[in-house]
C-alpha cells in the first residue's frame, strides 16, 4: 500500500512512537530497585475490522506504544452490504459506488493498517509485511507484520460476515455456532495475498483459532461479549450477533487451548459492545478525543492524514459519517476483576485470588512476627481444577477462618443450545487448607435464548451467624438472591428483588451494626438494597440520589454506614459518599432510575480528583485514619494517592506508577499497621507492594514468581 506521510504534527500527540529504549515490559515502577523482567503477549480477538478500534481501545494503543507483542486477529472479513459509503445518501457529492465485498473488505484492512501504524510509529503510511499462512482448521489466513515492529501482528482469518446486527442469517457465525451451516465460507478481498476460497466447520474453526493461540502463546486474551444480553425497550439482543458468537468461538478455543502442555498463564478481559453507547462516557476528554482521532484514521475521515493510491480506498467510509459515535468516548469490561480480590489475616498473612487460564487461582504469603513477615515468600499461583471460570471471582472470609471464592462460571454442552453460565463458589476444607470442589448455585436464568446468560458476577454477604446470601444481577437487569441458610447449609431458590436497568456487578458490604447493604449502578444513578439482619427482608430496590457512575463501585464499611467509591463520567475522577440506612427510603423513580423522587442526603460527599482511567477503586483504611486508593489511570497504568478517611478539604496527590495491568489493583489492610497492594500484569504474574506507615512510599513493586517462557512464534 502505497501512501502519503501526515503532514503538520505537532510536537507532542497521542499517536508518537514509543520510546523502545526505556519501554519496560510492565512498565516503569513505583520506586527505586531493579525492574523485573517480563514476557507478555496480547492476542485480541474480535469479529470485525474496526470492533477492536470501537471497544478495546485506548488499551490497543496503550499496549503497542508500550513495546509489547500485539497480535489483533479479526474472525470475518466485515464486508457488510459491499458498499463503502455512509449508509445513506451521497458521499461528498459523489454518487454512492457500486457494491464491491471485496473492495470494500480490503478498505476496511487498509484503514485498520493504517490506525496501527499511526498509533505505533506516528504516520499512517509506515509499510506492512504481508503474507499468507495456512490455518490449523485447513485454510488459510492473512498475517501482516508492522515492519520494522516485529512484535506487532494483525491477522485476517477471512471469513463471511453477517451482514446484519440480529437479522436471521444463516451463513454466519451463528449459523454455524447454531448447525444451521455445515461450513462458513471465506470472503476475500481485493487484491489479497489469499487467493484461494475456503471454508470452515465449526471444528476447523476452533482448531484455527487454537492454531493462532498456539503460535503466539498469550498472556492476556480480549475478546468480545460472549453473552451481552437484550436490550429493555425491544428485547432484541444488545450487541451484533458476529460478536456474540465469535466470541463463544473464542471461549471454545481458549478452553482447547488451556488444556494444552507447553504455555504460560494467560488472562481473559471481555468488552462491552454497541451497549456502550447506552452508558455514560467512561474516558477522559482526552483519551476520547485520542480514540476518535485513531478512528478517523481508520475511517478515512481526514484524506489529507491517511491517503493511499489503492483503488478498494483507504479506509471505512461508512464510520467516516459518524466516526464520533458514542462509542469513541467509552470502554466498559463486560468482566472485571473487581477489587476485592486480596485478602488479609489477622496475622498479616495474605492470600490473592484471580483467574488463570480459565481457572481460579491463588497465591500466599504466610503471615508472622514483623522479622518473619519481611522474609516471607509468596508461593503460587495453585490452580484449581474446575475449567471454564469468568473473569471477576469474589473471595469472602468465613466465621470459621476458611475462605469461599464465588464466581461464575461457562459450561458447553453437546447441543448448541446446552451453552450456560452458572453461579458457584470453592471453599476450604479447613482454614489454611485445600480448596474443595465447585459447588454450583445454577443460574437465574431460564436459558440461553430468553437472556444470552447475561448475569453479573456475585456479590457475598457473609452474616455474623454464617449464613450466605449471593446476589447477582440476571439478564432481565434486576438484581437476584440466593441464601444459605445457617440451620442446615442448605440454599433457597433463586429470588427476583426487582430493580431497572442494572448493570454491571453488585457490590455488598455489611456495617457495624450487622446490617448488610447491596448497590448496583444504572446509567442514571445507583440503588440500594438493605437486609437490616439475617433473617429480616430485603429492602429494595432503594433510591440513593447519586448521580450516574460509569459503573463498576467499591463499597467499604463504614462505621454505621458505608461508603461507596465510583469513577465520574467525562473525567475518571474518584469520588465517595456515605450512605446510611435511615437516609434511603423507598421512593417510585421513572424508569432506570432517571429521577428518583427521593434522594439521599449526605454531606459526607468527597472528590478525590485522579488521573483519569476507568473501573473499579481499590481502597483500604489504616489504623491512622489514612485511605490508600489505587486505580487503572487514563494510560492504563496503576496510580495510587494517599487520602483521609471520610470527607476531605483536599485533593490527594496522585502517582502514577507505569505499571500496565490486567483489570484492576486490589489492597488490603494489615494487622499489623500499613497496606497491602497487589495487581495482575498483563504477563498474567501477580505483583505486590506494600507500605507500612501512614502515607508512606510503597516499596518498589514485586513479582511473585519467575517469569514462565512465553515466546511467540510469526
Amino acid at each position: 500500500m502505497a501512501t502519503r506521510s501526515e503532514k503538520g504534527e505537532g510536537t507532542i500527540t497521542p499517536h508518537q512512537p514509543p520510546d523502545l529504549s526505556t519501554a519496560a515490559p510492565s512498565g516503569t515502577w513505583a520506586a527505586s530497585g531493579p525492574q523485573p523482567k517480563t514476557a507478555e503477549s496480547i492476542v485480541q480477538i474480535v469479529a470485525h475490522p474496526d470492533d477492536d478500534l470501537f471497544f478495546i481501545n485506548p488499551e490497543v494503543g496503550q499496549a503497542l506504544r508500550s513495546g509489547r507483542p500485539v497480535a489483533t486477529i479479526f474472525l470475518t472479513s466485515g464486508e457488510s452490504n459491499g458498499i463503502n459509503a455512509p449508509r445513506r445518501g451521497t458521499y461528498r457529492g459523489r454518487p454512492r459506488p457500486a457494491r464491491d465485498w471485496r473492495r470494500y473488505a480490503k478498505a476496511r484492512q487498509n484503514g485498520i493498517r493504517a490506525a496501527y501504524a499511526e498509533m505505533v510509529t506516528g504516520r499512517t503510511d509506515h509499510p506492512w509485511r504481508r503474507s499468507a499462512i495456512a490455518t490449523a482448521g485447513g485454510g488459510q489466513a492473512e498475517l501482516d507484520t508492522l515492519q520494522g515492529y516485529p512484535h506487532i501482528h494483525l491477522v485476517w482469518s477471512l471469513l463471511h460476515e453477517a451482514g446484519s446486527i440480529t437479522g436471521d442469517r444463516p451463513h454466519s457465525l451463528h449459523g454455524l455456532w447454531d448447525g444451521r451451516v455445515a461450513a462458513l465460507g471465506s470472503q476475500l478481498v481485493h487484491g489479497g495475498v489469499v487467493s484461494r476460497d475456503f471454508s470452515y466447520t465449526r471444528e476447523q474453526l476452533i482448531r484455527t483459532l487454537t492454531g493462532h493461540l498456539e503460535r503466539f502463546k498469550p498472556t492476556q486474551v480480549r475478546m468480545q461479549n460472549p453473552t451481552p444480553g437484550r436490550l429493555d425497550r425491544n428485547l432484541k439482543c444488545a450487541d451484533h450477533q458476529d460478536h456474540r458468537f465469535g466470541a463463544r468461538f473464542v471461549q471454545q478455543a481458549l478452553a482447547r487451548y488451556a488444556a494444552t502442555g507447553s504455555r504460560p498463564h494467560f488472562t481473559v478481559q471481555t468488552y462491552m459492545g454497541y451497549f456502550n453507547g447506552g452508558l455514560p462516557r467512561a474516558l477522559d476528554p482526552a483519551s476520547g478525543a485520542s480514540k476518535a482521532r485513531t478512528l478517523e484514521t481508520y475511517s478515512w475521515s481526514d484524506v489529507s492524514r491517511n491517503a493511499c493510491q489503492d483503488p478498494a480506498g483507504c479506509g471505512d467510509l461508512k464510520v467516516a459519517a459518524h466516526p464520533k459515535h458514542r462509542w469513541s468516548h467509552s470502554i466498559h469490561h463486560a468482566a472485571d476483576t473487581g477489587a476485592g480480590w486480596l485478602l488479609a489475616g489477622k496475622d498479616d498473612s495474605l492470600r490473592a485470588f484471580a483467574v488463570l487460564d480459565g481457572r481460579i487461582a491463588h497465591w500466599h504469603r504466610p503471615g508472622g512476627d514483623r522479622a518473619r513477615w519481611r522474609t516471607g515468600r509468596w508461593t503460587g499461583p495453585t490452580l484449581l481444577r474446575e475449567t471454564g471460570v469468568d473473569t471477576g471471582i469474589h473471595p469472602v472470609a468465613l466465621p470459621d477462618g476458611r475462605i469461599a471464592v464465588f464466581g461464575t462460571r461457562t459450561l458447553f454442552g453437546a447441543r448448541p443450545a446446552d451453552y450456560r453460565r452458572e453461579v458457584g463458589f470453592a471453599v476450604q476444607e479447613s482454614p489454611d487448607g485445600a480448596f474443595g470442589p465447585w459447588q454450583s448455585l445454577g443460574t437465574p436464568e431460564v436459558n440461553d435464548e430468553i437472556g444470552t446468560n447475561d448475569i453479573s458476577a456475585p456479590a457475598v454477604v457473609v452474616h455474623r451467624d454464617g449464613a450466605l446470601a449471593v446476589y447477582v444481577r440476571d439478564s432481565s437487569h434486576q438484581l437476584t438472591t440466593r441464601v444459605q441458610r445457617e440451620a442446615d447449609g442448605e440454599w433457597t431458590p433463586w429470588r427476583g428483588l426487582g430493580g431497572e436497568a442494572v448493570h454491571g456487578d453488585p457490590v455488598a458490604a455489611t456495617d457495624r451494626t450487622g446490617r448488610s447493604y447491596v448497590l448496583a449502578a444504572t446509567p442514571h444513578t445507583v440503588l440500594a438494597w438493605i437486609q437490616d439482619e439475617p433473617d429480616a427482608l430485603v429492602r429494595g430496590p432503594l433510591p440513593t440520589g447519586l448521580p450516574p457512575t460509569t459503573l463498576p463501585l467499591t463499597v467499604r464499611p463504614d462505621d454505621d454506614g458505608v461508603r461507596i467509591f465510583y469513577r465520574v463520567p467525562n473525567s475518571g475522577n474518584v469520588r465517595s459518599a456515605r450512605l446510611h440506612a435511615d437516609g434511603l427510603a423507598p421512593a417510585a423513580a421513572s424508569r432506570g432510575g432517571r429521577k428518583p423522587l427521593t434522594a439521599h442526603q449526605s454531606a459526607d460527599l468527597t472528590d478525590f480528583g485522579g488521573v483519569g482511567g476507568y473501573g473499579p477503586v481499590s481502597v483500604t483504611s489504616n489504623e491512622w485514619g489514612g485511605v490508600l486508593l489505587a486505580v487503572r489511570s487514563a494510560t492504563g497504568d496503576v496510580a495510587t494517592a494517599w487520602a483521609t478517611s471520610g470527607a476531605a478539604r483536599h485533593r490527594p496527590q496522585w502517582n502514577r506508577t507505569g505499571v500496565l495491568l490486567a483489570g484492576a489493583p486490589s489492597s488490603a489492610p494489615l494487622a499489623s499497621g500499613g497496606v497491602a497492594l497487589t495487581m495482575l500484569g498483563l504477563d498474567s504474574r501477580l505483583y505486590w507492594t506494600h507500605a507500612t506507615r501512614e502515607g508512606g512510599r510503597l516499596a518498589p513493586w514485586q513479582p511473585v514468581e519467575p517469569p514462565a517462557p512465553a515466546r511467540s512464534r510469526a
